[in-house]
């Protein structure tokens, strides 16, 4: 879980991680062991030439060659020399020693076999060391360019800075590499709203390039299917309409009132079914997006409907506009609206949007659909009524056409129990 917060969650994000996460892991080992070996070695070195000179300056002082030392000290060696004559004690006990060049300094003037000081407190202005002979005290203030080499860590910052540019430009890559990966979601989401989505051009990595081949092939063999689909039901309901049609005329020349009734009502709910799959056929038939508001959409659906049979209740939260399909949308709602009007005296129905979009609640105080069947009554033919009397309007096509619709909007439809009694579904669309 902590790991799933930290991690970021889009590709471009996770793919800079797995290339900057080993630059950090490099540059820190080679920090390490650059400061463990050539920054020890380097600081080792510095002052034991340091070191050696203040051995010779020592040596001429002892020698009563004081003129020389202090002028040997400031041309050629880089160092500012003090000689006073008194004696201190106390003081050299105080060297600090946290850090290499330091441990370095101080083992290095210890070969000198004298009471020493140092203070590297303010390295910018020098190192200032003390030196205790025998009657004298010699104060040296050595440059800090002779114990304090810059290039190590320039070298260090070059590595950052290195690292930083190689960030940047590995952002830029990917970013320009994810671009159709980016277009490819882009249109995959358009195709299953049921718009009319335009093929991918296959461009980017060969990973990439197979995935919207893939694609564009999906999308034809998808689009072929739902078109072969779409015409042999509407070939197949406009071909019955013509025996269907004989039948009617041929009922008249029947004299058997009883047979004649019985017949009648087959052919009226034969012509029942025909017309609700005609009705699903059209809902695969193409039609312009437009921008559309749901409120009147809904009350589009509700304004014939009987009051006195049917209580209404309309609660609107909130204006919803957004585009689609207002046919078909409207043809969505009027079958949930009906079916809830065939049980039920009374509707309430609720507008409002949140987080995922726009939210359609309709409850009703009907006789309600057991739960297991929730799934069920979506399914193409399905009805919970056993005589299946199409003169009702029960083809079993309704919610199918309804969950077509909405899904081809990039929503979904759900069933659950109402507080009112009966059942409530719940639309979600997308804004």
């Amino acid at each position: 879980m902590i790991f799933k917060n930290i991690i970021p969650s889009t590709l471009i994000g996770r793919s800079i991680i797995i290339i900057f996460v080993p630059i950090i892991f490099l540059v820190l080992i080679t920090a390490t062991i650059f400061y463990q070996t050539s920054w020890n070695i380097i600081s080792k070195r510095l002052a034991e030439s340091v070191v050696a000179d203040i051995n010779v300056l020592v040596k001429l002082i002892e020698s009563n060659q004081n003129i020389y030392a202090t002028k040997f000290a400031r041309e050629d060696f880089k160092m500012n020399l003090v000689i006073k004559n008194e004696v201190i004690k106390d003081e050299f006990n105080l060297t600090d020693n946290r850090g290499i060049l330091s441990k370095r300094l101080k083992q290095s003037l210890e070969n000198l076999k004298k009471p020493f000081y140092y203070d590297l407190s303010n390295i910018q202005n020098g190192v200032l060391i003390k030196i205790q002979l025998d009657e004298q005290l010699l104060i040296i203030n050595v440059d800090k360019d002779r114990l304090y080499s810059e290039t190590a860590f320039v070298f260090l910052l070059w590595m950052i800075f290195a690292s930083l540019i190689l960030l940047v430009m590995s952002y830029f890559l990917m970013n320009k590499q994810l671009k159709p990966l980016k277009r490819l979601a882009i249109i995959a989401e358009t195709f299953g709203r049921g718009l009319n989505a335009p093929e991918i051009k296959s461009v980017g990595a060969y990973e990439i390039r197979q995935t919207s081949q893939a694609f564009n092939q999906m999308r034809t063999r998808i689009k072929r299917f739902l078109k072969q689909r779409t015409d042999m039901l509407a070939g197949v309901s406009h071909d019955l309409r013509t025996p269907l049609t004989r039948m009617k005329l041929q009922l008249s020349l029947i004299k058997d009132k009883k047979a004649k009734e019985e017949l009648e009502l087959d052919i009226k709910e034969m012509t029942a079914m025909l017309d609700s799959y005609v009705s699903f056929v059209k809902t695969e038939s193409p039609e312009t997006i437009e921008n559309i508001f749901i409120n009147e959409v809904i009350k589009e659906c509700i304004k014939n409907i009987d009051l006195n049979k049917c209580q209404i209740d309309l609660v609107e939260k909130d204006i919803i506009n957004t585009s689609g399909r207002p046919i078909q949308l409207k043809r969505a709602f009027q079958n949930i609206i009906d079916n809830s009007k065939r049980y039920a005296d009374k509707i309430r129905i609720i507008i409002f949007l949140d987080k995922n979009g726009c939210i359609v609640e309709i409850d009703d105080n009907g006789m309600g659909i057991p739960e297991k069947n929730y799934e069920d009554v979506f399914k193409p033919f399905f009805t919970l009524d056993p005589s299946r009397n199409k003169l009702k309007g029960e083809s079993g096509l309704g919610l199918t056409i309804t969950r077509d619709i909405i899904r081809s909007h990039g929503g979904e439809i759900k069933l659950d129990k109402s507080d009112m009694g009966g059942l409530k579904l719940v639309v979600l669309l997308p804004i």
